[in-house]
């Protein structure tokens, strides 16, 4: 008979992982870390930030890929503003590589979470997204994850936590991420080339000014575009089985 106690410290044991994601997570916003991550902050040190890419390249775009990698890490809501960061610092040339590279990390880092700690736990409850998720990896694992990393479907956040509780293969998760995230990661970097471009003509920079450049239009119309994919895929795929 198996010690009731074994159990217990066993099941949590399952848990610590995505228990440390949700507990650093927390731990950044109670240290108000957060309101680093806004343009306003790129303006006030725009010439000290472009002082040390210029200085020191490789160590600048070490330590970006660091933060980024712990933010997507701990599933900060708003990294998507460290992707504007990325594009405003390095251009999109350095930037999006950087970026795509570091967010790829820091959701295999989620997924392992995911898939080591919790999940027979939420296979044997999945319902709502993480029930769509499974019936879409059962069908193509691989397409379905470039599919959900590609048009913004589900948060990333979520994805990286179904798709390690749902036991998607790491082969088809890392390669699914790094391309399927570099579409929104560009036109992300591209908003933040932008204002850089904008920072450096003396421009007042908003950000709705700075959506409204044809820079930045055209990549957003972009990813609209991705959005509405899934709905023509299933249209399109109704038809075909019809």
């Amino acid at each position: 008979m198996s010690d009731p106690a074994a159990r217990s410290n066993n099941g949590f044991a399952r848990f610590l992982p995505l228990a440390i994601v949700a507990v650093a997570l927390v731990a950044f916003f109670l240290l108000d870390l957060d309101r680093f991550f806004s343009l306003a902050t790129l303006r006030d040190n725009r010439a000290a930030l472009k002082a040390w890419v210029s200085e020191s390249p490789v160590l600048a775009v070490a330590a970006f890929m660091a933060v980024y990698t712990a933010a997507v890490a701990i599933s900060f809501p708003g990294a998507s503003i460290l992707t504007v960061f990325g594009g405003f610092l390095f251009g999109l040339v350095v930037g999006v590589p950087a970026i795509v590279v570091a967010a790829t990390l820091g959701a295999t880092i989620v997924y392992f979470a995911a898939r080591s700690a919790a999940g027979d736990f939420f296979r044997k409850r999945a319902k709502g997204f993480l029930a769509q998720m499974e019936k879409g990896f059962r069908e193509d694992e691989l397409s379905y994850m470039f599919l959900l990393r590609l048009a913004p479907v589900f948060p990333f956040w979520a994805v990286n936590i179904g798709a390690g509780a749902l036991g998607v293969s790491l082969r088809n998760y890392v390669i699914g991420t790094l391309f399927g995230a570099m579409p929104g990661s560009f036109v992300y970097a591209s908003i933040g080339n932008a204002a850089g471009a904008a920072f450096d003509a003396g421009e007042n920079v908003t950000l709705s000014g700075i959506l409204l450049k044809p820079t930045t239009l055209l990549p957003l119309a972009g990813l609209a575009a991705l959005a509405l994919l899934p709905i023509i895929i299933k249209k399109f795929g109704k038809k075909d089985a019809a």
